[in-house]
């Protein structure tokens, strides 16, 4: 087991060490979406007892498939004679089998299967032969069979919950999100990058907490460098990583580019019914499908109503992709400061206000902690009420509903500065409690804090209506 230095992932590795350590075998899915660290997590940690590895080749055919599954058994047993591939599946883990015997048994070994969705092709029995073989032999073997996939839904729905051969075969599953604010800025410092805080989440807004986005940042240059570098250069990583990203991760992805669009497109999330009128998708398995593999990608996030047991709101929560449909896609800029004059724009206002409040719902935790309430209980939602011809909509992106007979109500607010309460802001956030009492007819009490990057200028309104103020260094 590696002595590397790891930026967060603290449960994950806690995890791949109880793995490690335990006398049975043992099987690790290891789940999330493509470019946030899985491979690197697996490979770092496990460097000195893998014995075997290999990747699925995307689109590759079965034929090709297994021909490179042969190419790294010859690698890893060290073998001067070329081995012909295996004709099918089941001859391949034969092989591995046969290979694994050779080894000394006194120490765990770990087996690595990478992007196991590509593997698994279209009658390929892929999954019957795995689970044969860890049935068969490997369940009963002194090693850790960890599998991967960056289709999250699929792993999930194929292996995770599989009916066949691999039911409840699972022993250890990690879900990989993305860095948080806090693993970000120690990332960053990690490689010598110093920003502040406010240029962290510049950064975090437009490539989120994904490792292999942010290796793209350069020591020397603002957030604002990086940002025009990265995704507005003609060799820049981003510039349209978009178009190849879902095609990656889901076949026929036209129907996930639709809902991601439709998204981009509405601030305060839409309903599944709002999903359907704005793609022109037929209501339907299709569509479930669709939504579940966003969501257990990361890409979308469902969020439950207050008071509502049925229906969601689905927002956009991957940065990138947001910040690609409103500021590169279709769109033909010259220049070497793009995004320096396009962050100076109305729409950029409009945009990171938007993006600053997906951040925030990622960080609830560290905002529950921030308001001295981590220890109570809590359920942590939106509010939408649509409006009519005859009344006003209501949204509130943010409440924690207190088990201690309270309630928050959260305004966020990307402000460069501090931000001045006026007389009428002040006016429309009372209006919104007042509604929000008057809807819900809850009796807890209901309190405003105000998240904003550099805080509250106190005056008669916010001093009379903020319970709390929260800034930047509260979500790091």
């Amino acid at each position: 087991m590696t002595s590397t230095t790891f930026i967060g992932r603290t449960a994950e590795k806690e995890i791949l060490k109880d793995a490690l350590r335990s006398k049975e075998a043992e099987m690790v899915a290891v789940m999330g979406r493509r470019r946030v660290g899985k491979t690197f997590l697996i490979n770092t940690f496990y460097q000195k007892e893998i014995a075997f590895s290999v990747t699925g080749i995307q689109d590759g055919a079965l034929d090709d498939q297994l021909e490179r599954f042969a190419k790294k058994l010859m690698e890893y047993s060290e073998t001067k004679i070329k081995l012909p591939a295996p004709t099918t599946w089941f001859h391949a883990f034969d092989m591995l089998q046969q290979y694994l015997e050779s080894l000394p048994q006194d120490k765990k070994r770990v087996i690595f299967i990478d992007e196991l969705p590509w593997l698994a092709t279209h009658k390929s029995k892929f999954l019957q032969a795995f689970g044969h073989f860890w049935n068969d032999w490997a369940c009963q073997q002194n090693l850790v069979l960890v599998i991967c996939g960056s289709a999250a839904s699929w792993m999930i729905q194929k292996v995770v919950n599989n009916t066949g051969g691999l039911y409840n075969r699972i022993t250890k599953r990690i879900f990989l999100q993305p860095f948080t604010l806090s693993e970000m800025e120690a990332y960053l410092k990690s490689r010598n990058l110093r920003f502040n805080r406010y240029q962290i989440v510049q950064l975090y807004m437009t490539l989120g907490g994904i490792p292999h986005y942010l290796k793209e940042v350069k020591k020397g240059k603002s957030a604002i460098q990086n940002i025009n570098d990265i995704c507005f250069s003609r060799n820049g990583l981003l510039r349209d990583e978009f178009l190849r990203l879902y095609p990656s991760l889901f076949p026929n992805a036209e129907k996930h580019f639709k809902v991601i669009r439709a998204l981009a497109a509405k601030r305060e999330g839409l309903t599944r019914q709002e999903i359907i009128k704005q793609t022109k998708l037929t209501d339907g398995g299709g569509l479930t499908a669709v939504l579940d593999e966003l969501s257990h990608s990361g890409f979308i996030t469902p969020y439950r109503s207050f008071q509502q047991k049925k229906g969601k709101i689905y927002r956009l929560t991957d940065e990138y992709s947001l910040f690609y449909l409103k500021f590169i896609e279709g769109k033909e800029m010259e220049g070497d400061a793009i995004w320096q004059h396009l962050s100076q724009t109305q729409t950029y206002k409009t945009w990171a206000g938007y993006a600053f409040e997906n951040i925030c719902l990622k960080h609830v935790p560290q905002i529950k902690k921030a308001l001295s309430i981590a220890g109570i209980y809590s359920l942590s939602s939106t509010f939408y009420r649509k409006g009519t011809a005859q009344e006003k909509g209501l949204q509130i992106d943010l409440l924690i509903d207190r088990n201690d007979h309270a309630i928050n109500l959260v305004e966020i607010k990307f402000y460069n500065k501090a931000f001045t309460m006026t007389k009428a802001y002040a006016e429309d956030l009372r209006q919104k409690m007042w509604r929000f009492e008057e809807i819900t007819k809850t009796k807890k009490q209901v309190s405003w804090v105000f998240i904003s990057a550099h805080g509250l200028k106190e005056n008669e309104h916010s001093l009379d209506l903020v319970d709390k103020e929260l800034v930047l260094d509260d979500l790091f």
